[in-house]
């Protein structure tokens, strides 16, 4: 039986990954790991191998994504296939910090709740904006965090190192996956994402925003499942 963590992103929890840790549980051990008392991207990465096997499976979607670059940075050897939702591998960019600090100091000042539309309508494809439980699930999301967590999830992305060099090593059973209408980390970053990794496999969901696990569960789930079935021995003999 294979051990999945599946890692949380920026303002989310177990809940982004229901669909597929239900379905993937019935025949492995998943464990959904959410980041509320980390700032850094080392004390997260750190947090998830604190209790892992000596060797799993690894799904981060958006920042945990980043978590998940981190991990196999750390420690690319126990690391037995790696997956990568809905994310990137930049350093911060000059501006950025400005730009997230303005929703980080309004939840601060107001409370979380008053940023989750501002938050999450974004994240979602267009015509997802349209579907009231698919939004409610978001912002129910966003509301169980806190203005703190959030700013502690900001301070983690804006120290993030350029992740380029890990992909370049990563050889291991590989998925890239993104939402097409992803206006947050968009399609074409996960393009060079693909192009960075040996042999992996990038798969571009149709309809589908930066929330890809609540948008087109099926979809991603059916992408886990091959990603699962990927040949570990053939990946290593052509790294």
């Amino acid at each position: 039986m294979t051990t999945i963590f599946l890692l949380c992103g920026l303002l989310c929890d177990d809940v982004v990954w229901e669909a597929q840790a239900g379905a993937l549980g019935r025949d492995h051990d998943v464990r959904v790991v959410k980041f509320v008392e980390q700032d850094s991207l080392q004390a997260m990465a750190a947090h998830v191998l604190k209790d892992a096997p000596a060797r799993f499976a690894l799904a981060g979607h958006s920042m945990g994504g980043r978590v998940a670059l981190e991990v196999a940075r750390q420690a690319r050897e126990r690391v037995e296939r790696l997956a990568l939702l809905d994310t990137g591998f930049e350093p911060a960019v000059p501006g950025e910090a400005a730009r997230r600090a303005v929703l980080v100091e309004q939840a601060l000042a107001e409370g979380i709740d008053s940023i989750a539309a501002a938050w999450g309508l974004p994240m979602l494809a267009p015509r997802r904006r349209a579907e009231p439980a698919l939004v409610q699930a978001v912002f129910d999301m966003v509301g169980r965090m806190s203005g703190e967590i959030y700013a502690a999830q900001t301070r983690a992305l804006l120290g993030r190192p350029d992740a380029t060099d890990v992909l370049r090593a990563i050889d291991c059973p590989t998925l890239i996956l993104c939402g097409e209408q992803d206006g947050w980390s968009p399609p074409e970053r996960h393009r060079q994402m693909a192009a960075l990794v040996p042999h992996a496999a990038l798969r571009l969901v149709d309809d589908c925003g930066h929330m890809s696990t609540m948008e087109q569960p099926g979809a991603v789930l059916d992408a886990l499942r091959a990603w699962l079935a990927m040949d570990v021995r053939r990946t290593h003999a052509h790294a």
